[in-house]
């Protein structure tokens, strides 16, 4: 009889408390979603369990597959380099354990409404859109592909019906938040600013977008993205993507 494989979440991790109890959560509403699924938690640092951990423990289980999520909004160098590095490890440590890795979060459908769903949630109103500017705030990356993916985020927002939208980065790219919400002050027709952060969890770099948004007087900020139920239903959408193959493998052996 073909199992269904086991879901690992996986986060990048923070000394800040607040990050793991978000994931935790956000976990949580998974498994409710889902209650026949097995969904396991693991970090790829400062916190526990750490992913060969947890592999290790479902390969002494006798589990056979496992479905590896980056808990990541865009495909930069945690998704391209230390994740598929640690399952490289761990795949030849563990033969009899079949890991495989679904794709990153972003971008999705999904992702823009849980964005409003914040920004409502912080007082705005769908009536609000025409005259209100956002920044996308992400965490920010030097890799190309990454920034282009938030960039084209922040058209796809914009065409939801918001009177303008800027891309800010916290680290390694620029601008960031509290020259996006200044260069939107500027724009014809924004009454107000909204700072909606493109991040999932809190940490040192969400904390730095919400000091640009007050110490540039947005209007508006916007809760990180956390246990909100589209992420929930997103995390199982990528799971069930990366288990086909997986069950067209279990069914031709």
């Amino acid at each position: 009889m073909f199992r269904s494989p086991v879901l690992l979440v996986t986060a990048h991790g923070s000394r800040d408390p607040r990050h793991a109890a978000t994931v935790h959560a956000l976990v949580a509403r998974v498994r409710a979603l889902r209650p026949g699924l097995r969904v396991e938690t693991a970090f790829l640092d400062f916190n526990a369990p750490a992913v060969p951990q947890v592999l290790e423990g479902l390969t002494a289980e006798g589990v056979r597959d496992v479905v590896v999520l980056p808990l990541l909004l865009t495909r930069a160098f945690h998704a391209k380099a230390d994740i598929p590095a640690v399952l490289h490890e761990a795949a030849a440590r563990l033969p009899r354990l079949r890991i495989h890795q679904a794709e990153v979060l972003g971008p999705s459908p999904l992702l823009l409404t849980a964005l409003e769903r914040r920004l409502y949630e912080a007082g705005l109103t769908p009536g609000d859109k025409s005259s209100t500017g956002v920044v996308l705030a992400s965490a920010g990356s030097s890799d190309p592909e990454a920034i282009a993916v938030i960039a084209e985020i922040a058209r796809e927002l914009r065409y939801t019906g918001w009177c303008a939208v800027r891309p800010a980065f916290a680290s390694a790219s620029l601008p960031r938040t509290q020259d996006a919400v200044r260069d939107l002050r500027a724009a014809r027709g924004v009454r107000r600013v909204a700072v909606a952060p493109y991040v999932v969890a809190p940490g040192f770099l969400p904390d730095r977008i919400a000091r640009g948004a007050r110490e540039s007087g947005a209007e508006v900020l916007g809760e990180v993205l956390g246990a909100c139920p589209e992420l929930a239903r997103l995390l199982l959408t990528r799971y069930d993507e990366a288990r086909v193959p997986v069950r067209l493998a279990a069914v031709s052996a």
